[in-house]
């Protein structure tokens, strides 16, 4: 494999790998946000009402369903926006064609999902 190829290939892999780093971050802040939300509007509700731990405990277990799928939304969201690198880009990386060692196909892992 030449050095441009190397290169194009650690490129792609690097823009992949913020990528879901990225996708990671956001589904990580979105459920501790919801958690924390849910934990301390209960734990206000509760102060409030006298209920101890009544309410708390009902919004940290509805918060799960809301944080899987709001995870869900964000995780399609995100997939959608990943564009499939065009062959073109780099001339017998995508596909493999000048070196036999070479069997992944890059434009794989940039594959948008439908």
């Amino acid at each position: 494999m030449s050095e441009p190829e190397k290169q194009g290939k650690n490129n792609l892999q690097y823009a992949y790998n913020l990528t879901l780093a990225s996708i990671a971050g956001q589904v990580g802040c979105l459920t501790l946000i919801i958690i924390f939300g849910a934990l301390f509007a209960g734990l206000w509700l509760d102060g409030r009402m006298d209920s101890k731990p009544m309410f708390t405990i009902l919004l940290l277990v509805g918060s799960v369903p809301v944080t899987l799928f709001l995870m869900f939304r964000v995780v399609k969201s995100a997939t959608k926006r990943i564009v499939q690198v065009p062959a073109q880009a780099f001339p017998g990386l995508a596909t493999g064609a000048n070196n036999p060692d070479f069997t992944e196909d890059m434009s794989d892992y940039f594959k948008s999902a439908k």
